[in-house]
C-alpha cells in the first residue's frame, strides 16, 4: 500500500461533520442526553414567559434553590446506580436542620463542633442503612424507609412539631450569602460553590477503581463478587455518600429555609425522580451523576414554569409521579431497542441457520479435545476435588 493509499484509508476513517451531527443527535434522544434537551427547552420557556429570568442575576438565584436538590440527587445516584434506594435522605435532611438549629443557637463557638457532629451523624445513618441492607439482607427500600420513619419520629418529638431553634447568621451565611462584588452577577453564592465542588469530587470520584465498582456491583453483583469486590463495604458506601449529601443539604437549607420540621419531608422522592429524569436506570448499573444533577435542575426548572404558568402547587407530586413513570418506561424501551439494534448487527446475514450434521460432527469434536483430562480415582484425589484435605 502506497502512502496515498494510506492517507485516503485513514481519510475515509475519520466521521465527517454530518456523521458527528448524527451522533450528537442520538446522544440527545438517549436516555442520558434527554435530560440536557428537556432543560434547555424547559429554560427557553421560562425565558418566554419570563424574560427576567435569563438575567444574570435572577439565573444564578435560580442555580442556588435548586443546588440543594441537585447535591441530594448527587448523593441518591450512587445509591440507585448501585442497585438499591434511599428513602431516609428526606428525613436526614430534616434531622440536620434541627440539629443545627437547636445546638448551635446563638453560640457561633458551637458552628466547628456541631458541624462535625452533623458529619458524623450523617455517615452513622449511612452506615445503619449499609450493614442492615448487606448483612441482613433486608431489602433497602424496606431498610431506608423504617429510617426515615425514624428519624421523623426523633424530630418531632424533639421539637413538638414546631419551628424551633435559631442558629448563627455566621452559620446561616453558607446557605443565603456568597461571594459579593462579582461583575454581571453582583453575587456568587455559597451554594453555586459548594455544588460545583460535590458535583467535581462525585465525577472524580465516579472516574475512580472504587466508582466503576459500585456501577459494576448494581450492573452484576455476582460478577462484581467473583472480581474480588467486597461487596459490602462497597454497597455500604453508597448510602454513607447519600447521607452525607443530605448532610451537605441539611446545611444549606437552613441559610434560607429556616428550622422546621418539614424541610426536609420529600426530598427523598425528588431525589429519586431527579436520578430517574437523568437517566439513570433503577435496579443499577447505568447512568451518569452529571445527568442525575441536571435532572434535579430540569425538575425544578418544569415546577417553576408550571408555577408562571398559574398551575397549583398541588399538582406536584402527580408530576413527579409521571415523570417516573415516562422517564422509566423510555429508558427500558430504548434500552431494549439498542439490545435489539446490536443483535441483529451480530448477524447481518438474517437469523442463524440450523448446524448441519456436518457441524454437529465437527463440534462435538471439538468439545471433546477441550474437555479436561478426568482427575484419577485416587483417595487424595477425591479430597481435593470435594475441597477435603
Amino acid at each position: 500500500m502506497t502512502a496515498t493509499d494510506s492517507r485516503a484509508t485513514t481519510t475515509a476513517q475519520q466521521p465527517t461533520f454530518l456523521d458527528r451531527l448524527a451522533q450528537f443527535g442520538r446522544t440527545l434522544v438517549s436516555p442520558r442526553g434527554a435530560v440536557f434537551l428537556l432543560l434547555i427547552v424547559l429554560l427557553v420557556a421560562i425565558t418566554v414567559m419570563n424574560p427576567a429570568f435569563a438575567e444574570p442575576g435572577q439565573f444564578i438565584r435560580f442555580i442556588q434553590r435548586v443546588a440543594p436538590v441537585a447535591i441530594v440527587a448527587i448523593g441518591q445516584y450512587f445509591v440507585i446506580v448501585g442497585g438499591e434506594f434511599d428513602l431516609s435522605m428526606g428525613s436526614v435532611v430534616t434531622a440536620q436542620v434541627v440539629i443545627a438549629g437547636n445546638l448551635i443557637g446563638q453560640d457561633e463557638s458551637k458552628i466547628v463542633p456541631v458541624t462535625i457532629f452533623m458529619f458524623a451523624f450523617g455517615a452513622l445513618i449511612g452506615l445503619i442503612n449499609g450493614l442492615v441492607v448487606s448483612f441482613l439482607r433486608v431489602p433497602s427500600f424496606i431498610v431506608t424507609l423504617g429510617m426515615m420513619l425514624a428519624l421523623l419520629g426523633a424530630v418531632l418529638y424533639w421539637t413538638g412539631g414546631a419551628a424551633t431553634g435559631n442558629p448563627a447568621d455566621s452559620f446561616r451565611e453558607v446557605g443565603r450569602g456568597g461571594i459579593r462584588n462579582i461583575p454581571v452577577l453582583e453575587i456568587l453564592p455559597w451554594s453555586v460553590v459548594v455544588l460545583a465542588v460535590v458535583l467535581a469530587l462525585a465525577i472524580w470520584f465516579a472516574r475512580r477503581p472504587f466508582g466503576r465498582t459500585i456501577i459494576a456491583l448494581g450492573d452484576n453483583p455476582v460478577t462484581a463478587r467473583y472480581a474480588g469486590a467486597r461487596v459490602w463495604w462497597v454497597k455500604t458506601s453508597t448510602f454513607i455518600i447519600s447521607s452525607l449529601s443530605a448532610t451537605v443539604a441539611g446545611i444549606l437549607l437552613v441559610g434560607y429555609a429556616g428550622v422546621h420540621p418539614s424541610v426536609g419531608r420529600g426530598y427523598e422522592f425528588t431525589a429519586i425522580t431527579a436520578v430517574v429524569l437523568g437517566g439513570v436506570v433503577l435496579g443499577g448499573g447505568r447512568g451518569w451523576v452529571v445527568a442525575a444533577a441536571a435532572g434535579a435542575f430540569a425538575l425544578e426548572a418544569l415546577f417553576t414554569l408550571l408555577n408562571f404558568a398559574g398551575v397549583p402547587s398541588t399538582y406536584r407530586d402527580a408530576v413527579q409521579g409521571a415523570i417516573i413513570i415516562l422517564a422509566v418506561a423510555y429508558a427500558a424501551t430504548t434500552f431494549r431497542a439498542r439490545r435489539r439494534g446490536r443483535a441483529l448487527e451480530t448477524s447481518p446475514g438474517g437469523p442463524p441457520q440450523a448446524p448441519g450434521p456436518d457441524a454437529s460432527k465437527e463440534q462435538a469434536a471439538n468439545e471433546a479435545s477441550a474437555r479436561p483430562a478426568p482427575v484419577p480415582s485416587t483417595q487424595r484425589a477425591d479430597n481435593d476435588t470435594k475441597g477435603g484435605s
